[in-house]
């Protein structure tokens, strides 16, 4: 582990010189070796060597292949700049229809690294991890029909509190590694003396480990010539398909990344055949993310259930039954060891994973939930891309041009041509001019921010009343994870309100601060509304063009502070002023009614639902419609 501060542009920090974080210098230095394998994932918290781990290895494998170059892919990249597009200056020049390379051209033969990869917009993370699995690009767009070699080693970084990646992308992945800072002492007083060492002589420090990072160079190029010829016995293989089904992976990409891990292994340590112990650090770099099925489990493989596991599949690759008796202290078995010099050793690093049964629980919140159709903003907005309300960015379809140019994302090819020929008078090609410029306009949809408003006051913390509402707020937490929507909880009770969860794109964060929260006491409504809109108006200052929904989930009484329902009125009137969208949950269950949430919505401008209706088609289908009359 080492500090993630940008070093150095001509003196990077060494790899050989990062302490600890084993499993992942391990999971760069096997796709290294071998790339098929498909890329690493790096999740953890910021300042754990994400990006100093990657590109300390692009310098290593800069001297393994001759001309390999680090490109990194900036999170506002459009898709022509990532694949390519149509070369307009050799158009507009020549009459040529000639073809631009993009990043992944660029990218061949080196690493390719995104940097809070899980930020990226979906179609460009599939773009990205099909070439990557392929090892060519191939383009049919403009006209232009073009396909390249792109053979790289894809890493991608993220910090999971910043948002999830879908499941369906997390598997194309063909490694995952959880990083965390070692909470041991001496390791945080030598990541803290080796970085001071080198922001003192960054030359001179790389010096010291230029000797171990030429013999990494040369172990990688040797452990590349033995992979296609070691072995993968038929036992071995019965183990991996083995220990795949036992762990319930979806598809057979699992099985197959496994196996080429454990090859990769078998070659790093310099054996030629696969054994049981390279199937299990296979194992445990590629099947922790394909386990995961829900945003709201967690991930991470326990080792009590791999080690069951491996034992059960050890029985399906035909080994005889364990010797009961114990073996002596430190082996004696006659097994093969791994190499000493692998980076797997344990250097004082702290564990990776944790097990699932060590996590808590949620308290009192239903574990079933339902599928739940769009809670939809009204209008059109600009925000970031993403699968809810109507927007006009970036990713949109193109829908028209315009002159105009502060509007619109990017040229509009033809539109440009077009307007270039109609004012062309005499024979021959059209040239250019600036007043030809025509950029696209762009329809396509937005993620917004969700701000979930709980009431947990006396009159809410009936049991069946919270399992009722936490049913659904978990649903609509899940769709608000697969519409790549930012998401927040704020509770109100007794004199105040409590944010729960400020915005994040973590649904697995904000489900697991909903598992546990006090109930009781007054109703501050009033403080609860305040407390949305100040997130409305920091998201606001933020993002500007992010908008916002806020679901309050309440019985609408107002009983905290001195003149609840007046302070109510002025609240709601401030966070509608804010231009919020809206939707009230009538949690009220008594026999006689008082219609408080009722007429909250009013004062919201809201649609209003009651909680003896609230399944989560009901609930968004008023939604729905209350957007599209506003809308209109």
């Amino acid at each position: 582990m080492t500090s993630s501060v940008p070093t150095s542009a001509s003196t990077p920090y060494p790899f050989s010189a990062l302490v600890g974080q084993d499993q992942l210098r391990l999971a760069l230095i096997l796709c290294a070796v071998r790339p098929e394998i498909g890329g690493v994932l790096i999740r953890g918290e910021k300042g754990t060597a994400k990006s100093t781990a990657v590109r300390a290895l692009a310098q290593v494998l800069a001297a393994v292949d001759e001309g390999a170059r680090l490109v990194e892919l900036p999170i506002g990249a459009t898709e022509d700049r990532v694949v390519g597009s149509l070369d307009l200056q050799r158009v507009l020049r020549d009459g040529e229809h000639a073809f631009s390379p993009g990043l992944l051209a660029r990218a061949h033969g080196g690493v390719l690294y995104v940097d809070e990869v899980n930020l990226l917009h979906d179609h460009l993370v599939d773009v990205l991890l099909d070439a990557a699995a392929m090892g060519r690009v191939h383009v049919e767009r403009d006209g232009v029909s073009h396909s390249h070699e792109a053979r790289f080693m894809l890493v991608g970084t993220m910090n999971p509190e910043e948002g999830e990646l879908r499941p369906q992308l997390l598997d194309r992945f063909g490694l995952t590694v959880d990083v965390h800072a070692s909470r041991d002492v001496d390791t945080r007083v030598e990541v803290i003396r080796r970085r001071m060492d080198f922001e003192a002589d960054p030359d001179g420090f790389a010096a010291r480990y230029s000797e171990d990072d030429s013999d990494l160079s040369r172990r990688i190029v040797l452990a590349r010539a033995m992979v296609a010829a070691v072995v993968l016995p038929d036992n071995e293989l019965r183990r991996i398909a083995a220990l795949c089904a036992a762990f319930d992976v979806d598809g057979m990409r699992a099985d197959l990344v496994v196996a080429r891990t454990a090859v990769a292994h078998a070659a790093w340590r310099g054996a030629n055949r696969v054994e049981e112990q390279d199937v299990r650090v296979a194992a445990e770099l590629a099947l922790p993310h394909r386990r995961r099925r829900d945003p709201f489990d967690d991930q991470g493989l326990d080792s009590d259930q791999l080690d069951d596991a491996m034992s059960q599949a050890g029985e399906a690759a035909g080994e005889s039954e364990p010797d009961p008796e114990p073996d002596p202290p430190g082996g004696g078995n006659g097994a093969p060891e791994a190499s000493s010099e692998a980076p797997e050793a344990a250097n004082g690093a702290t564990p990776q994973r944790k097990s699932p049964s060590s996590e808590p629980r949620p308290n009192g919140l239903p574990a079933k939930t339902f599928r739940a159709k769009a809670l939809v903003v009204p209008g059109v907005g600009e925000g970031a891309p993403g699968r809810r309300s109507r927007a006009r960015n970036r990713t949109g379809t193109p829908v028209s041009a315009t002159e105009d140019p502060t509007v619109g994302h990017g040229l509009h090819v033809f539109a440009t041509l077009l307007a270039a020929a109609e004012r062309q008078t005499g024979s021959g090609r059209p040239r250019l001019g600036p007043s030809d410029l025509r950029r696209a306009i762009r329809e396509g949809r937005e993620g917004n921010l969700v701000i979930f408003l709980v009431d947990a006051s006396g009159s809410m913390a009936a049991r069946d009343r919270m399992s009722a509402v936490g049913g659904a707020t978990l649903s609509l937490l899940r769709d608000a994870y697969q519409r790549r929507d930012k998401v927040a909880v704020v509770t109100f009770r007794g004199q105040q309100a409590q944010v729960l969860l400020p915005p994040t794109s973590s649904v697995h964060i904000a489900s697991r601060r909903l598992a546990r929260f006090d109930t009781g006491g007054k109703t501050p409504l009033a403080q609860g509304l305040l407390a949305a809109r100040d997130l409305v108006v920091r998201e606001k200052a933020r993002d500007r063009a992010r908008r916002s929904l806020v679901v309050v989930l309440t019985d609408g009484r107002a009983t905290g502070g001195p003149d609840p329902l007046g302070r109510t009125r002025t609240a709601a009137a401030m966070l509608v002023a804010e231009g919020a969208a809206a939707v009230v949950v009538d949690c009220e269950t008594s026999y006689v009614r008082l219609g408080l949430a009722e007429v909250l919505a009013t004062q919201l401008g809201a649609p209003a639902v009651r909680l003896a209706h609230l399944r989560a088609d009901g609930l968004t289908r008023v939604v729905t419609s209350y957007s599209d009359g506003r809308a209109a």
